[in-house]
């Protein structure tokens, strides 16, 4: 199982349920990463889409623990545990990601074992962080993109596996 998450220079992810920054860069190779494969997200990240819809062009997986929520077309379930057995169930291993928010990678973090990070060489007002990989010694960092600029940002995407 994979995540994909971007973070400024504190592993900031979030603030008021939205993100950091938007940088089309980042948007498209979330894109080119996901299409097609299988999405666990809590509820608020689904909320956080246009409309609050799913994704087109992949299976979304909602964790909430609101009974009878409307996921206009995505699978809902009632806990993270509930959601990696149902993504489990419709794609194989490396076609599964999880997305967000932060309590969903805190709760899923231990059970992925590739990140896909964009790091945003940028400090940012955050309240939703996360963990900071590099002072993880469980993880290591085994690819890195060049630097890449939106506007004045600087961006570079790094991938980290979880040491055997």
């Amino acid at each position: 199982m994979q995540l994909i998450v971007a973070v400024d220079k504190n592993w900031g992810i979030g603030y008021n349920n939205d993100l950091l920054v938007s940088i089309p860069g980042d948007k498209k190779n979330f894109r080119m990463l996901t299409t097609g494969k299988t999405l666990i997200m809590g509820r608020k990240t689904l909320e956080s889409f246009p409309e609050g819809r799913p994704l087109k062009d992949r299976v979304n997986i909602v964790v909430t623990r609101k009974k009878n929520y409307d996921g206009h077309g995505a699978i809902v379930v009632n806990s993270p545990e509930e959601a990696v057995a149902k993504a489990r169930e419709l794609s194989a291993e490396d076609d599964i990601f999880v997305i967000g928010g932060g309590e969903i990678y805190a709760q899923l973090l231990d059970q992925c074992d590739t990140a896909v990070i964009t790091k945003i060489n940028y400090e940012y007002t955050a309240d939703t962080f996360f963990p900071n990989l590099d002072k993880d010694e469980s993880w290591e960092c085994v690819d890195e993109s060049e630097e890449m600029t939106c506007f004045s940002m600087e961006y570079f995407f790094c991938t980290y596996k979880k040491k055997k």
